[in-house]
């Protein structure tokens, strides 16, 4: 049994800023520093898209293009945790926010069917 845990979301206004958390546990948290991670969000009526990654050392961090200048994605081996900080904050980064585990080690995957584990979401809300 493992799970994913986000948290850090809720309600900010245009040009603030968020940092969303992500706890792995159980049997997740035993291949957690070994897989790829990534963020992926969904808004309403769009479907879920690929946000940041990082690879399994962390030494590695790739974005979408919409984000790349204004959020950060890290990760903390002794805490089972990643992040990501969001900055700058538009409306249109409203969305709810899963973290994820790639299905293999290795790579920078940012395809949906790349990932095999993922958390229930957090709302985050960007009002203008």
């Amino acid at each position: 049994q493992g799970q994913l845990v986000e948290s850090g979301g809720g309600l900010v206004q245009a040009g603030g800023s968020l940092r969303l958390s992500c706890v792995a546990s159980g049997r997740i948290s035993s291949i957690f520093s070994r897989y790829p991670m990534a963020w992926f969000r969904q808004a309403p009526g769009k479907e879920r898209e690929f946000v940041a990654g990082i690879t399994w050392s962390g030494g590695s961090t790739y974005y979408a293009d919409s984000v790349a200048d204004r959020f950060t994605i890290s990760r903390d081996i002794d805490k089972n945790t990643v992040y990501l900080q969001m900055n700058s904050l538009k409306p249109e980064d409203t969305a709810v926010y899963y973290c994820a585990v790639a299905a293999m080690p290795g790579g920078t995957p940012r395809s949906l069917s790349e990932y095999d584990y993922w958390g229930q979401g957090t709302q985050v809300t960007v009002s203008s």
